[in-house]
């Protein structure tokens, strides 16, 4: 477990920015990406019935859809235990392996960093 207090303030920003996004629009994760300008992405769950994309699958389409070239960190908030393969794979296909994935609960405590890779 990772004490939030203790997190960079601009880490702390991205998992605020997910747990709003969750909140705000009552999905199961929110989701929130940093580029290499430090610019931020934020997205909820997808789920249509021809589209369903998680919120740091949808986080990570949006920085690339804006022009971003790299993450430097990711942050979800669920109740997940953990950050799927395929989540921390498109933040790896952007940031590469070393890029940090934080995961929160819905209290945005953060449970969990673990590279991209």
């Amino acid at each position: 477990m990772t004490d939030s207090s203790a997190l960079d303030p601009e880490d702390r920003k991205i998992v605020t920015l997910a747990r709003s996004a969750r909140a705000r629009n009552g999905v199961p994760e929110g989701a929130a990406v940093r580029d290499e300008t430090g610019r931020t992405y934020v997205a909820g769950t997808v789920d249509l019935p021809s589209l369903r994309l998680s919120a740091l699958r949808t986080a990570v389409a949006m920085a690339v859809a804006s022009g971003a070239k790299s993450l430097e960190a990711a942050a979800v908030v669920s109740e997940a235990g953990e950050v799927p393969s395929e989540d921390r794979a498109a933040v790896r296909d952007l940031g590469g392996a070393a890029t940090p994935v934080l995961l929160a609960g819905p209290d945005g405590t953060v449970h969990l960093t673990t590279p991209a890779g």
